[in-house]
């Protein structure tokens, strides 16, 4: 483990988050004011929109950027940290996306897995970015259905000459991984990895900064305007633009007509604990991400100074849980025992994008204003792939981006209103399934 961190002072409105309290650096980015012309304008300063944003830099395109909040305030810079090869939606993308591109759509899927993490970790090294990025991770079996899925999983990988980052577990060897015999095995994956993201997505917006990028905070996105010459209205400013992309996902409400209905907000809860000492290598000496084989599912791993991070459940009618610490601490002292009684120091949620299918949403508002949204609790590894989708097809390369465009979604009428009620049903129902497996 790393040295302690030493926390800086938040900002005020961030949440008060364990990422929050060890930023490495705050952004100060001005609020928009007057009228600014860029080639791009990005809507949304999480992981899509900086995502996005570097990868239309470093093509040469002059890029701005315009958040409501600060750059990685929403789900960008709350989520577990955790960069795997799971897709939300992937049956369901075979299923849709062999209209499109036949039998390749195997060979699309498997590679699209690890697209992400090739991009991160070539970005983190590019521009220097610190992050605590480890490799490492255990996809856990509860139940002897959950090792027959990570037996296919794992003969998969071996078959596509992934062998040297998977390795198959019994309980034992899971238990020479982590102090708990909660599990019976798991699959071992080193390709996959852990990090900071709230501090990965500062370094990319810094990243995107110094190839000319434009960044403006608290800049909250009025109205787009659509036409020949499409731009973005803020209260203080506009900007022109010959594209826009909207990337804003589950927390703005822009283009009801067309958008509302297609995503729903699922709220997660993590906490993290006092630094752990000793006793962190004890509980998982390798450094390792770990989930569950549940559909809805228990996720944690170490921070850099000692603390076991711990997410899990989602509660899907929208809206927060009063009581993360309460919620979450059965399933900690469930997993590792020897943590009964442990200090909780933070607690904090954080809004999931929920597409009915899974699949993300990429799509056209108009002939040049573009959105990208939902990835269902998989969005790290997710958004940068998206982020070079979009990037290609706003430089004339559509063909990824076609593919997912051609997924046919669910528009729920009335959707805030009958959304995440179904939502709550539909998981009451996989959770009621997942029982009887």
């Amino acid at each position: 483990m790393n040295a302690a961190i030493q926390p800086v002072i938040p900002a005020a409105e961030r949440c008060k988050s364990y990422y929050t309290a060890t930023l490495n650096e705050e952004t100060d980015y001005p609020t928009l004011q007057g009228q600014v012309s860029v080639d791009v304008v990005i809507i949304g300063g999480g992981f899509t929109g900086v995502a996005s944003a570097v990868e239309l830099a470093e093509r040469g395109l002059k890029v701005a950027i315009v958040e409501s909040h600060k750059i990685g305030w929403g789900a960008t810079g709350r989520n577990g940290g955790q960069v795997t090869g799971s897709l939300s939606g992937d049956e369901a993308m075979r299923t849709q996306m062999r209209n499109s591109i036949g039998e390749e759509v195997d060979d699309f899927i498997w590679h699209l897995r690890w697209r992400g993490h090739e991009i991160i970790q070539s970005r983190v090294e590019k521009y220097g970015i610190q992050c605590d990025l480890r490799h490492g991770h255990l996809h856990a079996a509860m139940k002897p259905v959950h090792m027959s899925e990570l037996e296919s999983t794992y003969a998969e990988a071996q078959r596509r000459g992934m062998g040297d980052a998977v390795t198959l577990l019994d309980r034992e060897g899971v238990r020479a991984h982590l102090g708990s015999d909660l599990y019976l095995g798991a699959l071992k994956n080193t390709r996959n990895l852990h990090l900071h993201p709230l501090n990965l997505c500062i370094g990319e917006a810094k990243a995107a900064a110094s190839l000319g990028a434009l960044i403006f905070e608290h800049s909250e996105v009025l109205e787009i305007v659509h036409g020949a010459n499409p731009a973005v209205i803020t209260a203080q400013g506009r900007i022109d633009a010959k594209q826009v992309l909207l990337a804003g996902d589950v927390y703005h409400k822009l283009e009801p007509k067309k958008l509302k209905g297609k995503i729903f907000p699922a709220m997660g809860g993590i906490v993290t604990t006092k630094p752990l000492g000793e006793l962190a290598k004890e509980l998982n000496p390798q450094n390792l991400a770990v989930y569950d084989c549940r559909f809805v599912l228990d996720y944690y791993r170490m921070t850099a100074d000692g603390r076991l991070l711990f997410g899990g459940g989602a509660n899907y009618s929208g809206r927060d849980s009063r009581d993360i610490a309460g919620e979450l601490r059965p399933c900690i002292e469930r997993t590792f025992p020897q943590l009964k009684g442990v200090d909780i120091e933070f607690q904090w949620s954080c809004a999931m994008g929920i597409v009915m299918n899974r699949i993300p949403q990429l799509g056209k508002l108009s002939g040049n204003v573009w959105y990208c949204q939902g990835y269902s609790g998989h969005g790290i590894a997710t958004t940068h792939i998206m982020g070079e989708i979009m990037a290609k097809a706003l430089t004339g390369s559509l063909g990824q981006f076609d593919t997912f465009a051609s997924c046919k979604h669910i528009k729920v009428p009335l959707g805030d209103v009958f959304g995440n009620p179904m939502l709550a049903v539909g998981m009451w129902y996989y959770g009621l399934l997942e029982k009887l497996r």
